[in-house]
């Protein structure tokens, strides 16, 4: 297989790309290069492929092929060590196989070069949103470079040509205040302790569930299916969580996502104690199940516990809707992760905790969604000044600055 070799000598630093020629004694022939940007262009190029003796025959050669492959390996094995796709994940990558697969490529598989990956960019622009093509364009990336490693290809020539996505998160998150969390936790207490035995009895689940939420930041597909064995002395483990519309128990999404979160004296008491004297026995080790043992929606969560507990807290906002003027809740459930995410910041986090806390894959998601608040919480530090006047505070001798 080809690869980039740094070199150092007489004349500096260059850059050597090695690939497999049947034309050399040695078997492989050499390309120098001044940059590496220059020797990974090259190696991109497709240059080197038509000597490379070590491209597999006759196994995948159409660009459909290698799509199926990939999805395939995907479903069946995982990718780089990962752990195969769940099927809600499935039916997104069958959409993006799909695109792939109904461009017309003029070429195939081991005949495609940067070009013809450039004309394909253009295409998804012309037919999908700008996130969509974002998307699928990093599943080509991965098609292309499971062929490659494979042997079906030299080399990834897709590598390096991209789409600069429209962020999810361009829009600031909102972002609950400590006074709103702390209605929200009271408005709770009153619920459950209500004067009306239908209401206290439903508030007896529902309190130490948004006590749980605003604790651990967790996604309400997580907290709605955690275990009851899974609340510990360390904190709350989670290992699992509902796939798609929450018609399914699967384990997280990625492996960041199984993660265990400290708790706080009053949330771990609140829960523990609904789990050893209110908890109704389950197969599914719910800890806090339905009557019939099964997980609760996500949606009655929302709308008959979450919601009530806004409108039991003050937390409304007035909008228009149809020509009349309605009160609706000020937050959503999600909205009590960000909360966590903005205290966590406040404290000074590091960020990789932050990332590791909040179930984050890719340190990039933490930085898009939260990157804004992790500035303001910079911007209000106390002693703001330059770095030599802060080495300068903290030390005790002469000053290191010579004066003119």
């Amino acid at each position: 297989m080809s690869d980039i070799r740094k070199r150092v000598g007489a004349k500096g630093t260059t850059y050597q790309v090695r690939y497999p020629s049947k034309s050399t004694k040695s078997g492989y022939a050499y390309a120098t290069f001044e940059t590496r940007k220059e020797a990974q262009a090259f190696l991109e190029s497709g240059k080197t492929q038509s000597s490379d003796s070590s491209i597999r025959d006759g196994e995948i050669t159409t660009v459909s092929q290698a799509v199926d492959k990939w999805l395939a390996l995907c479903v069946k094995e995982g990718r780089d060590g990962r752990d195969p796709i769940t099927k809600h994940t499935e039916k997104t990558y069958d959409r993006r196989a799909d695109a792939m697969k109904a461009y017309d490529w003029p070429k195939g598989l081991r005949d495609i070069r940067p070009p013809d990956v450039v004309e394909f960019r253009s295409w998804l622009l012309t037919h999908y949103s700008r996130y969509q093509a974002y998307k699928i364009l990093s599943s080509f990336h991965s098609v292309m470079k499971e062929a490659a490693m494979r042997g079906y290809i030299a080399s990834n020539v897709a590598a390096g040509i991209s789409i600069r996505a429209d962020s999810r998160y361009d829009e600031p998150v909102v972002i609950p205040t400590p006074a709103d969390v702390s209605a929200l936790l009271a408005a709770a207490d009153r619920l459950a302790n209500s004067k009306n035995r239908q209401t206290a009895r439903t508030w007896e689940r529902y309190r130490p569930m948004l006590y749980l939420a605003a604790d651990t930041g967790m996604r309400p597909q997580e907290y709605l299916v955690v275990q009851h064995f899974n609340i510990t002395d360390e904190g709350v483990k989670i290992d699992r969580a509902l796939e798609g519309g929450g018609y399914k128990l699967s384990v997280p999404k990625t492996p960041a996502s199984r993660r265990t979160i400290d708790l706080s004296p009053q949330t771990r008491d609140l829960v523990t104690h609904y789990r050893d004297h209110k908890m109704v026995a389950n197969k599914h080790d719910l800890l806090f199940p339905t009557s019939t043992g099964h997980w609760q929606s996500i949606d009655n969560w929302r709308k008959r516990g979450f919601y009530e507990a806004c409108f039991e807290a003050g937390l409304v906002k007035v909008v228009e809707e149809d020509g009349e003027t309605v009160e609706k809740p000020k937050y959503k459930p999600y909205d009590l992760r960000h909360f966590y995410a903005s205290m966590l910041i406040e404290q000074r986090t590091n960020l990789k905790r932050i990332q590791k806390l909040m179930g984050h894959e890719d340190i990039k998601t933490t930085l898009n969604i939260y990157g804004h608040l992790i500035e303001r919480a910079e911007q209000g530090r106390e002693g703001e000044s330059g770095l030599i006047a802060k080495l300068a505070a903290k030390s005790c001798g002469e000053s290191v600055a010579q004066h003119p």
